[in-house]
């Protein structure tokens, strides 16, 4: 009795660890799915510094709609790109590989921020099966110091000063891509290399319960290191909004113009 007792025991042991072996290479799987899906951007013009991260949600890597993209554009010009398609899972991450392919093919026609979206959002909304998403874009333009804003249903981005204080960019906000709706605007400011733009997706700021002006008072109100570098900033951003423990993904874009070097 106590030889089968054990015996028994072994079987349904060996049946868990079987099961947890599949579990992990599926997470495995997933994990690489991911990364090869959430890319580092493609390298924008040498006059704008960048640095991303991407933070799945969770404990494990799962993959999502969050993503972020740079497009090289004519006259030494970069469009900067954060998206999120709603849902998370592998159909979220697939509708989410078609929109940045999309943009990028929209985007090498050199339009306004705001003729983007429009087309984007007439493309998407042809198809009844893709999931709506937000996207912003800024494109920045290092030589003239001017950056376009578009929003389409997205957070506003943030820009920290000289002093590592931060500062929210009221963009017009249209309604999500995929609603064939339209409607998208654009807005324009100075940006020099003293400032550094910040782009991210809501589970950067977003709290369970929170109301929304609060969780963007709490990106305003935080004070960095002065002096810091792009990639440094973003990692004070993200350790200063404790994003690793983050409800949902977290992409984060941050850009800078570079400094022309003095004449001759």
């Amino acid at each position: 009795h106590e030889a089968a007792t054990v015996h028994f025991a072994a079987r349904l042991a060996a049946v868990h660890l079987s099961h947890a072996r599949q579990l992990a290479a599926s997470e495995d799987t997933m994990l690489h799915l991911q990364r090869a899906l959430v890319a580092e951007p493609v390298r924008p013009h040498p006059n704008l510094e960048t640095a991303s991260r991407y933070l799945p949600a969770g404990h494990r890597a799962l993959v999502g709609g969050d993503w972020f993209e740079t497009v090289r554009l004519h006259f030494g010009r970069t469009l900067l790109v954060v998206g999120d398609v709603m849902g998370h899972g592998l159909d979220a991450a697939v509708d989410m590989n078609a929109y940045r392919s999309t943009l990028r093919d929209v985007a090498s026609t050199d339009l306004a921020p705001h003729r983007v979206l429009r087309q984007l959002d007439a493309l998407v909304a042809e198809d009844p099966a893709r999931r709506p998403a937000t996207c912003l874009l800024v494109r920045i333009d290092p030589a003239r110091g001017v950056a376009i804003f578009a929003s389409a249903g997205h957070l506003p981005p943030a820009v920290f000063g000289v002093d590592g204080s931060a500062a929210l960019i009221d963009v017009p906000v249209g309604p999500p891509l995929g609603t064939g709706v339209g409607g998208y605007e654009a807005v324009s400011r100075g940006i020099t290399p003293d400032e550094t733009l910040l782009m991210f997706t809501d589970g950067l700021v977003e709290r369970r319960g929170e109301d929304i002006d609060v969780s963007l008072a709490r990106l305003a109100g935080l004070r960095l290191p002065v002096g810091a570098g792009v990639e440094a900033l973003v990692d004070a951003v993200v350790a200063g909004l404790d994003a690793r423990h983050a409800e949902d993904d977290v992409a984060v874009l941050a850009a800078r113009p570079r400094r022309r070097p003095p004449p001759a």
